[in-house]
């Protein structure tokens, strides 16, 4: 379903591993197999995140 997202820029919130939540705006680059690579505005760096943990997804738009 992430797989949709490709190529577009919008904003999640995430819970990591330790169960504490943040919002992100991400410039979605691809998702499978579980996961979805991202680059994170919030921490200027690409991320890898578990699908599961993404709570919400927002504003979403064209052009990452």
């Amino acid at each position: 379903m992430f797989r949709k997202y490709v190529g577009r820029t919008g904003e999640i919130i995430y819970m990591d591993q330790s169960g504490n939540f943040s919002e992100r705006v991400v410039d979605v680059r691809n998702g499978k197999n579980g996961r979805a690579h991202v680059y994170c505005h919030k921490a200027q760096a690409p991320r890898f995140l578990n699908l599961v943990n993404i709570i919400a997804v927002g504003q979403i738009k064209e052009g990452a």
